[in-house]
């Protein structure tokens, strides 16, 4: 049976690390391991014998835990993207489908640039803004169904709270 050998770029497969907003990151990011520890380790395992062969318990460990991480970081971007479009106010609503339009559009023209590039730099640059892209087109995705269903329920106009809402800052 043949041994595989993991290395740094067996990490980016599979999508990369979705980008959190800061304006509901602490939502987003509650109680999710983030594999701060396994990193340091495996950085520190790097640091000592300077090849990945000799690391492949921490890559793999990593590995794993990001791939976890990320599937729910995911879905509670799409969660909260969802959230934000049924009850925040419908103008501001209309104003982050429109940032998330525009970020995907700026997104998908930097990926058409990347396909000049060439080697693992331009495999890199490709991989990450395709992530990117995807991840912002479902957030905006989930925002729509959000401000939808906020229509079919018949509360687009709700009554003015008696104290303002910090929409942003949950």
């Amino acid at each position: 049976m043949e041994e595989t050998i993991l290395v740094g770029d067996d990490l980016m497969m599979g999508p990369p690390s979705p980008v959190i907003p800061p304006e509901i990151a602490s939502h987003v990011l509650e109680g999710v391991e983030l594999c701060d520890g396994i990193l340091r380790n495996l950085f520190l395992c790097l640091q000592i014998n300077d090849i990945e062969p000799f690391c492949q318990d921490e890559l793999a460990l990593y590995r794993q835990c990001a791939e976890n991480r990320d599937k729910v970081l995911r879905v509670r971007l799409q969660e909260s993207e969802y959230k934000l479009g049924s009850s925040m106010p419908i103008d501001l609503a209309k104003e982050r489908v429109t940032q998330l339009e525009s970020e995907a559009t700026s997104l998908e023209r930097h990926l058409i640039l990347a396909s000049g590039a060439e080697g693992i730099e331009g495999f890199r640059q490709r991989w990450s803004l395709h992530g990117r892209m995807t991840d912002t087109k479902k957030r905006l995705e989930s925002l729509k169904r959000g401000m939808e269903n906020r229509k079919t329920e018949g509360h687009d106009q709700p009554a003015k709270p008696s104290t303002p809402k910090r929409w942003f800052l949950w």
